[in-house]
């Protein structure tokens, strides 16, 4: 099998994403993935070792171009591609297989894929899951019932570069002999996932009276919600928590969370890389939901609010007050951080 996959455009969903790739091999151990995604997603892709190459996606996510789809399909004429998988939902994301003369293209059924797709799934809501949504589709239509589960899917295990990890750290002046929390307190979604920072600020506290250092990832987009939690930190507890957003690439992001013994993290595509590289995970969730796109880790503590308006899958809180979030109390998190430190006699070091 020669197979091109359409992936998904969020970092999370790409990660949950090699649990399709992992599958694929364990039931075709000699097939060829190449996956077609945006370039941001190369790095992260280059870290999964199941997939042959990634090639870059020219089109930003939500622009139709049929023009440069067209042209990108007939270019991929030439790699003879039996297989393709389409993993979002949109029309415009089923046309490249079309294009590229792919005899077997499977994907859910989504916006009117009829005749695009010739192996259309149509009852996705048959899994729970995200991550089972993505397996399911390595088997055929009447065995994916039976033999996909969240249990039985391949959990994602990126591949970590020790010199990047040594390299990256020394030019931040960061020790990896310290034993290390990670906070990522960002959430390319919106604010409705976003965790205060002054609740943030008090895990992060509590983590270096426990004599661990503290270091806050996010893009540049987190600087300012990092540099607040940072800045409301004791003055003499400043120094052992570093602001690290917008100073990393993503790839050099993936090596340094698989330095930290715990991850606090609200629901994002950092949540997922930090599973996939085996660290403690203490995942808040506002607005969304663990029962659809869980840390697909053994070792998560999932932290939220059980109120009636939750979960309410939207970008801004629809009812002005975000309780979901502000009323989640920081004593939760503290409790879940010190369970994990406890658990390990004496905390891995890198």
């Amino acid at each position: 099998m020669n197979i091109l996959i359409i992936g998904p455009s969020w970092v999370g969903d790409m990660v949950m994403s090699q649990s399709l790739y992992a599958n694929l091999k364990q039931q075709y151990p000699s097939c060829t993935i190449d996956v077609l995604a945006p370039a941001w997603c190369k790095p992260i892709l280059e870290r999964m070792p199941e997939i042959n190459k990634a090639i870059e996606m020219p089109v930003g996510h939500g622009s139709f171009n049929l023009k440069t789809r067209w042209r990108i399909g007939r270019q991929l004429v030439k790699e003879n591609y039996s297989h393709a998988f389409v993993l979002p939902n949109s029309a415009k994301s089923a046309l490249i297989p079309l294009f590229a003369n792919i005899p077997h293209r499977t994907g859910w059924k989504g916006e009117m894929r009829y005749g695009l797709l010739n192996d259309l799934r149509p009852n996705k809501a048959a899994f729970q899951y995200m991550v089972e949504r993505y397996v399911a589709l390595t088997y055929s239509k009447h065995e994916m019932l039976d033999l996909v589960s969240l249990d039985s899917c391949p959990k994602p295990n990126l591949d970590i570069d020790q010199s990047n990890l040594n390299e990256i750290s020394t030019n931040l002046c960061l020790e990896l002999e310290v034993p290390t929390i990670g906070i990522c307190p960002g959430a390319e979604f919106g604010p409705a996932k976003r965790w205060p920072e002054e609740h943030y600020a008090k895990a992060a506290e509590h983590a270096i009276k426990r004599e661990q250092q503290v270091w806050l990832f996010g893009s540049s987009n987190d600087v300012e919600v990092c540099e607040t939690i940072r800045s409301q930190l004791p003055s003499d507890l400043q120094a052992k928590c570093f602001n690290l957003s917008g100073k990393t690439k993503l790839v050099d992001a993936v090596d340094l969370l698989s330095a930290c013994h715990t991850v606090i993290t609200n629901d994002s595509g950092l949540m997922h890389v930090s599973a996939a590289v085996g660290c403690n995970i203490i995942a808040i969730y506002g607005s969304s939901s663990p029962n659809y796109t869980p840390p697909l880790s053994q070792h998560v503590q999932i932290i939220m609010q059980d109120i009636e308006c939750r979960p309410c899958f939207k970008r801004e809180c629809p009812l002005g007050h975000l309780e979901c979030l502000t009323k989640l109390d920081a004593s939760k998190v503290i409790q879940a951080l010190n369970g994990f430190i406890n658990k390990d006699n004496e905390i891995p070091l890198v």
